[in-house]
Order: structure tokens, then C-alpha cells, then sequence
């Protein structure tokens, strides 16, 4: 069954994935270039279900 992502914001993604919001933070970092193209930039806090989707791919967050 396929996985329906919704709107998230950074902390509750930080903490499916079990890091602080720092943390997170830090590893959206190396990914601003992408993370652009799906609309989120450093100061985005609420997620759209684009980079959600990208996101828990790229760093394996099941949720």
C-alpha cells in the first residue's frame, strides 16, 4: 500500500525521524538545492507533502 504524505512541520518530521529539531535542520541543509524545487526554504516551517515525501526517502522516516 502506497504511503499518502500530508503537510508537516519541521519538528514533527524531527522527531519521526528521532533527532532533535537541530539536528533536522542541519541535515535539511545539505539539501537546499532540491528542497527549492519542491518550494521549502531555511526559514519554511510547514512542509508541503512534496518535500515530506522527498524527506522521508532520502533519510528513511517511516511514518
Amino acid at each position: 500500500m502506497a504511503t499518502k504524505y500530508k503537510a508537516m512541520y519541521k519538528y514533527e518530521l524531527a522527531d519521526a525521524a528521532g533527532v532533535s529539531t537541530r539536528t533536522f535542520t542541519r541535515w535539511l541543509s545539505m539539501h537546499t538545492a532540491q528542497l527549492r524545487k519542491l518550494g521549502v526554504t531555511p526559514n519554511t516551517h510547514l512542509l508541503p507533502p512534496s518535500a515530506v515525501k522527498y524527506l522521508c526517502e532520502t533519510f528513511v522516516i517511516e511514518l
